[in-house]
């Protein structure tokens, strides 16, 4: 592998470490130490020196006056957890998670780069890498070497001479999931590339398989796709192990999968060894509730898991797959000095937490505040640049139709689940070349606006938020403005609010704002560095829509991926209403709609 683990303790000191000559920096003394290794459970002191371990045993040891000394009496001391498959941006930012979920345990997390490459470009990526590099933790990378929307320019920007050179930061440890996996199965040139080029570098390809069946993900194994965590059935399970993927057992807000999924382990008894566990991403409010990998631990093991195994899957078996288990996964010489001390083996919630040798969590609290992240460093490459005025227009939410029909029939997004729709043709009466929706109270408008104002995308929608009049976002795959509801003025008044806040989520009823959301990073995230702030901000929007209609559980998910080309029905997209599993737009999008909306209201 390109690279290696930043590592501050050279080796002949901690080989001195090791032999009792020089002190220890920290000292874990009196507990049972978990040894993912062996599988067993034993008594053992822990001896680090600076951010690495010398020495596991129970010899007597060397100690000084700058020797921190934790004391694990009672405590079963843990490698810290592993979340190999982290999506950095649901409200949250990777400064709020960390502030969050380092004290949960979780002292590694490989995070994806989507929208961070989308709207700062590899330059300003890579110093979001540098910048990331000092919080607490061990934080890693996997780049996306797609979008999860195709759009004008995905190529150009997504170009292997444009990836391949990220691929070669030590903190990049592959490359992410591609959503798009029939891309994948197509043979998709500039996609094998790059994994080639991956592979090159004995880096991993993570992998994203929804719905693909067994006879294809022969084709994608085959494209060097290295694991999957996108089993929703045991037996699903069972087929990614069969064909030599790595296979993560998923738990996350949008897909709570673990009941079903474990009996892979529970009832098949098959090897856990190249099973893995991760959170995919869950809403803040999942993760206030549920915690983030102790979660997955508390699961697992409710559901009969033995506590041993459940770790190896969240810490031994993860650093493996990554090729890293000479660094992290488990407490041996040589490992970084990750480590979580934790009361018993069924509620894995940490007394404290050891993270590159410091001390930096007790009782769920930081022993200091980790440092924060100026966001300002890292300028937007896709600003919305219509001004908010020229948002206002009611009549760019409006659904076309022709002018001289009285009535047309037209696809509408079915909503079935909180992500997956379907198709349903409905027959409507035309208004002022407009379908008219006042007599349909199940039915809202929706439009997707390109930041510029280069093209815009309508679509009626269905099952998902009858009640609102006016709602827009940039929290969706594309980040540009997503407008829905039953009042184009409102649509226009949400649209408008939101570009003024460069970013966010908007509630408009009855001419007033009544729910505002600024998420200037990316569209994405607020800039908060507090994880309260984002765990707020989504109780706030869950309440709100649920009081309007939204009748599913997890509305972040269904606006992000409202507008992504990869799950079954009918998507809101840069180039249109598009059908997903025909590949047919349906309604293709508009050009220059800012104009044209201008020469039409002229004309009148």
């Amino acid at each position: 592998m390109t690279g290696k683990i930043r590592q501050a303790a050279v080796r002949r000191d901690l080989v001195e470490v090791a032999r009792g000559e020089r002190a220890p920096t920290l000292w874990v003394r009196g507990g049972r130490v978990v040894n993912v290794y062996s599988g067993e459970i034993l008594p053992a002191d822990v001896a680090v020196y600076k951010d690495r371990i010398a020495y596991v045993g129970q010899r007597p040891r060397k100690l000084d006056e700058q020797t921190v000394v934790v004391d694990a009496t009672d405590m079963l001391v843990t490698p810290g957890f592993i979340e190999s498959h982290a999506h950095p941006w649901v409200l949250y930012n990777p400064r709020s998670l960390t502030e969050k979920v380092v004290p949960l345990g979780t002292t590694t997390i490989v995070h994806d780069n989507l929208f961070f490459y989308l709207h700062f470009g590899a330059e300003g990526f890579a110093r979001l890498m540098d910048a990331v590099r000092a919080l607490p933790g061990l934080h890693l990378w996997l780049i996306r070497l797609v979008s999860q929307a195709e759009y004008p320019g995905e190529h150009e920007e997504f170009a292997p001479a444009r990836l391949k050179p990220l691929l070669d930061y030590p903190d990049v440890v592959g490359t992410a999931e591609v959503t798009r996996w029939p891309m994948l199965y197509d043979a998709d040139a500039a996609l094998l590339e790059v994994i080639d080029h991956a592979k090159a570098l004995g880096k991993i390809s993570d992998g994203h398989t929804s719905g693909c069946s067994y006879e294809r993900l022969n084709a994608i194994v085959a494209a060097g796709i290295s694991a999957c965590h996108e089993a929703i059935r045991a037996e699903e399970v069972l087929d990614r192990l069969r064909l030599g993927l790595w296979t993560t057992l998923r738990n996350s807000s949008l897909r709570p999968d673990l009941p079903e999924i474990v009996r892979a382990v529970t009832e098949h008894q098959v090897h856990t060894h190249r099973l893995m566990m991760t959170t995919d991403g869950p809403h803040p409010g999942f993760i206030e509730e549920n915690g983030f990998v102790d979660g997955l631990l508390r699961r697992a093991v409710e559901l009969g898991v033995p506590p041993v195994q459940a770790i190896q899957m969240v810490t031994l078996n993860p650093a493996v797959y990554l090729g890293l288990d000479e660094h992290i996964g488990g407490i041996a010489p040589g490992r970084r000095a990750d480590m979580v001390l934790l009361p018993d083996l069924r509620h894995f919630r940490p007394r404290a937490v050891v993270a590159g040798g410091r001390l930096v969590a007790e009782h769920g609290r930081w022993t200091a505040p980790p440092p924060g992240i100026d966001w300002h460093a890292f300028p937007e490459t896709k600003p919305i640049t219509v001004p908010a005025a020229q948002w206002r227009n009611p009549a760019l939410y409006r659904h076309p139709a022709p002018a001289s029909a009285a009535e047309v029939t037209v696809p509408v997004i079915h909503f079935k689940s909180a992500v997956i729709t379907e198709r349903r043709d409905v027959t409507l009466p035309v208004m002022d070349g407009a379908v008219d929706l006042s007599q349909h109270s199940g039915l809202i408008f929706g439009a997707l606006l390109e930041r510029s104002g280069a093209w815009l995308a309508h679509g009626l929608l269905a099952n998902f938020l009858d009640g609102v009049e006016g709602l827009a976002s940039t929290y969706n795959t594309t980040t540009h403005i997503l407008a829905m509801g039953r009042n184009p003025q409102a649509m226009a008044q949400a649209a408008a609010r939101v570009s003024e806040l460069g970013g966010g989520i908007v509630l408009v009823e009855n001419g007033q704002v009544v729910l505002e959301i600024p998420l200037p990073l990316a569209g994405m995230m607020t800039d908060s560095g507090l994880f309260d702030q984002a765990a707020a901000y989504y109780r706030v929007l869950a309440d709100a829509v649920a009081a309007r209609g939204y009748p599913f559980h997890d509305i972040l998910y269904s606006l992000l991926f409202l507008t992504c080309d990869n799950l079954p029905g009918l998507r809101l997209t840069p180039h249109g209403l598009l059908d997903v599993k025909t590949k047919k737009v349906l309604l293709p999008s508009v050009k220059n709609p800012l104009k044209c909306t201008q020469t039409a209201q002229s004309r009148r």
